[in-house]
């Protein structure tokens, strides 16, 4: 694929003309239908010369080193360092937004660091980081640019994480993952209600993906819901929402459970207790999801990962480091031999909790 011309535009494929001169993006269920000149609600994707143009390709909102427990991704390569990045924009309007400043943003301010994929691997690289994470932002969004970076650091061995939100369509959703190696998807909430209120999306196309994702893909996949009090945190909900993950995805897909706290255009609900997580992290375990965690608070019993069949603590977490470690070379239990659904390494990685900016230009050379 070639470049535009124009600086940062990039050509798309999943778009179409309508009958009155707009032209519709078909990448995910919002299907924007803009007439030249504007942009979707994403921001980043926009008609120009009355097609779909990609507005941010090669620019990113900036690079940090996290460990790859923050995405959060528990059973994917622990303990290793992944270098994250995002754009700007999104595709659902989440009232309650955590990262508002990046996925709300309307500048090209945000979009500061000239970021071309070979230096983004080549960086990764460098620095010792085992995965690339696509993260801050969906990028659903700028998907054709994840998948070039995807593709830049396959080379050196480095695989792609995927930190979205699942709403996309078929199409587009089928090329994606096919360069994507992990992905934590946000299951927001288990009510259409919730998901059309507080996000402006639906809850169908989130299942569909899970679905796919589980079932044709070999993506290793990890679910995260921000549990937020009086909207998504009853019983009731909670066990709908873990049943349907058992029978339809399988036991071994870990389900975080994460705080929320007042942001965006939530500031008036409090922050979640901590008790409401281990109150869902133990309706999963009943419910026969064998890895839940609770995520946002300081709980190493609810960020540990256990043996489902002897209990042993197979990965010890303080926050996001990692304190102990029983599982053998090939991802087993020490104590029973049980294996621990997951990708590991024979040796689990030693990042800890460091949060690092990168300045990309440091690798331009």
């Amino acid at each position: 694929m070639q470049a535009d011309t124009i600086p940062n535009v990039w050509p798309t494929r999943y778009w179409q003309r309508l009958a009155d001169e707009r032209v519709q993006c078909n990448l995910c269920p919002r299907f924007c239908k803009l007439h030249e000149g504007q942009r979707g609600l994403c921001f980043i994707r926009a008609n120009q010369n009355n097609r779909i143009v990609l507005t941010s390709y090669g620019r990113s909102s900036g690079f940090c080193i996290d460990p790859i427990e923050k995405k959060p991704l528990n059973h994917f390569l622990p303990g290793t360092p992944v270098l994250s990045f995002g754009t700007a924009g999104c595709n659902l309007a989440c009232k309650f937004c955590q990262n508002w400043d990046i996925s709300k943003s309307r500048e090209f301010d945000t979009l500061a660091d000239e970021a071309p994929p070979e230096i983004i691997a080549r960086a990764a690289h460098e620095l010792g980081c085992r995965s690339v994470a696509y993260t801050y932002n969906d990028p659903v969004i700028f998907m054709e640019y994840a998948i070039d970076v995807a593709k830049a650091c396959r080379p050196y061995g480095i695989k792609s994480v995927a930190v979205t939100a699942g709403y996309m369509c078929a199409e587009p959703r089928t090329e994606f993952y096919q360069f994507m190696d992990a992905a934590n998807v946000d299951l927001k909430a288990f009510t259409e209600r919730f998901y059309w209120k507080l996000t402006g999306g639906h809850l169908q196309p989130i299942l569909d993906t899970l679905l796919y994702l589980k079932h044709q893909t070999h993506v290793w996949i990890e679910l995260t819901t921000l549990l937020i009090p009086g909207e998504n945190d009853s019983d009731q909900e909670l066990e709908a929402a873990t049943q349907w993950v058992v029978e339809n995805l399988g036991p071994d897909v870990p389900m975080h459970f994460t705080a929320f706290h007042p942001d965006w255009k939530m500031l008036d609900k409090q922050a979640t207790p901590a008790q409401t997580l281990s109150r869902a992290r133990r309706i999963a375990l009943k419910n026969g999801v064998r890895y839940a965690y609770t995520g946002n608070v300081h709980d190493e019993e609810g960020g540990s990962t256990y043996c489902h069949r002897c209990g042993t603590t197979l990965i010890g977490r303080d926050w996001y480091t990692l304190t102990e470690w029983n599982l053998t070379e090939d991802g087993r239990c020490r104590s029973c031999g049980t294996a621990c659904a997951g990708v590991f390494e024979a040796k689990h990685g030693n990042w800890g909790a460091a949060r690092r900016p990168v300045r990309l230009r440091d690798f331009a050379a």
